[in-house]
């Protein structure tokens, strides 16, 4: 990895891979978190609206160019960053890379583009609770938190959708993309050197007053269990339990304990819940480690019938964590090859590479913050029983099912 960072305060990551794609990611802190003082989705709409034309290019031609240069792009808004991201040929890179740059430094902003846009974003909105999983989380989080921002969903609500205006989406773009906010990291084949100056001359000249983040406000979560009622069949449980008070070697203890709790079909959770009582098609749990989620997340589908049963069945799994035998220091070192290989496999894609040093750098300004810790930090069996005891105390609960007719 060489790092470069531009007159401007940008941070440039560079990786070279052999190979004939090119993939790059440019990211702010510009997420959903920043919002304060906006009505809620405005980093969002942002976000879309960069793609409605600029001052060389309408939204046709943003489209067309895009269209003819590359195998995959996309944007992502997130609570704690805002992405946009793409993989093309190398010899196509530098036009690629202009197209990128060109919508992030250059939006107009059209008027109509804006009323046509936050239409799109109404049916992004209906479309998004009808992902029954989604629906749960999001429940989970109000129910679970008052003041965070996650309470509320990252597109916002109708309501907040309908006071969007704008001077308001153009006021967000001005505050939160500035140089210094801004991480750019390209996985490539081509010259280090040669990219900087692309990269440099693109962006070396840009200037914009820095302004400082928002203070993430964290708060306890209401512990218990919380019902609500959907158009559905069947059930969602999720459980969350936040770890937000982790320490960084915890954290990384976390992993090691989530890759025997909940991932895969040799976990405690699929073993017990599935495989042995039958009690769900589809159980895991995950860490949500982001700047300003940070929670550990325990999910399952099932029937409304078995939901009392498979909430048991939960327990007893954490039971079994518990008393798991950490001693054996064979079975951390086969869990950390392990989590060794899934973060390989996962990143031979380049993009996803891109992907994780640009957010990992924005979230913790540390790009190899957890890509490198596994070999920095030498977990040990009091460092996994430390934290199983630290995150595993009053979750919250929810709970989505069909009606009231089950108690």
């Amino acid at each position: 990895m060489k790092i470069y960072i531009l007159d401007n305060g940008i941070k440039l990551f560079y990786q070279y891979r052999e190979g004939t794609i090119t993939s790059f990611c440019i990211g702010f802190k510009a997420g959903a978190l920043e919002e304060e003082g906006y009505h809620i989705g405005t980093a969002h709409v942002v976000e879309h609206m960069l793609f409605k034309g600029t001052s060389k290019r309408s939204e046709k031609e943003i489209n067309s160019e895009m269209d003819k240069i590359f195998g995959f792009n996309n944007a992502m808004t997130n609570y704690p960053y805002v992405i946009y991201y793409g993989s093309v040929n190398s010899m196509d890179f530098v036009d690629a890379f202009d197209i990128y740059s060109d919508i992030i430094l250059n939006p107009t902003f059209p008027r109509d583009g804006f009323q046509e846009e936050m239409k799109v974003i109404k049916e992004e909105l209906r479309d998004w609770k009808e992902d029954l999983s989604q629906s749960c989380e999001d429940n989970l989080f109000a129910n679970a938190f008052r003041h965070r921002r996650i309470k509320d969903l990252i597109i916002g609500t109708e309501e907040n959708l309908e006071k969007i205006t704008l001077e308001e989406v153009k006021r967000f773009y001005q505050e939160h993309y500035f140089p210094g906010n801004c991480v750019i990291t390209i996985v490539t084949s081509l010259d280090g050197d040669y990219i900087y100056n692309v990269v440099n001359q693109i962006f070396g000249n840009w200037k914009r007053e820095a302004r400082p983040l928002t203070k993430i406000q964290y708060e306890k979560n209401n512990m218990g269990t919380f019902v609500d009622f959907a158009d559905m069949e069947g059930a969602k449980i999720q459980y969350i339990y936040p770890i937000d008070q982790l320490s960084r070697r915890e954290l990384i203890a976390l992993k090691y304990i989530n890759v025997l709790f909940g991932e895969g079909t040799s976990s405690i959770l699929y073993d017990e819940i599935r495989t042995e009582r039958a009690l769900a098609y589809e159980v895991f749990s995950n860490i949500k480690y982001e700047r300003g989620i940070e929670l550990f997340s325990i999910n399952i589908s099932t029937s409304k019938k078995k939901i009392e049963e498979a909430m048991k069945a939960v327990e007893f799994c954490i039971y079994k964590l518990k008393n798991y035998n950490w001693m054996e220091k064979e079975n951390i070192e086969n869990i950390k090859k392990r989590l060794i290989l899934k973060e390989g496999l996962a990143f031979e894609r380049s993009i996803e590479y891109c992907k994780r040093i640009t957010v990992d750098q924005l979230m913790f300004d540390d790009y190899g913050y957890i890509l490198e810790s596994y070999n920095n930090f030498n977990i040990s069996h009091e460092d996994i029983s430390k934290t199983i005891n630290k995150v595993f105390v009053n979750p919250t609960i929810q709970i989505l099912c069909a009606d009231e007719g089950e108690k």
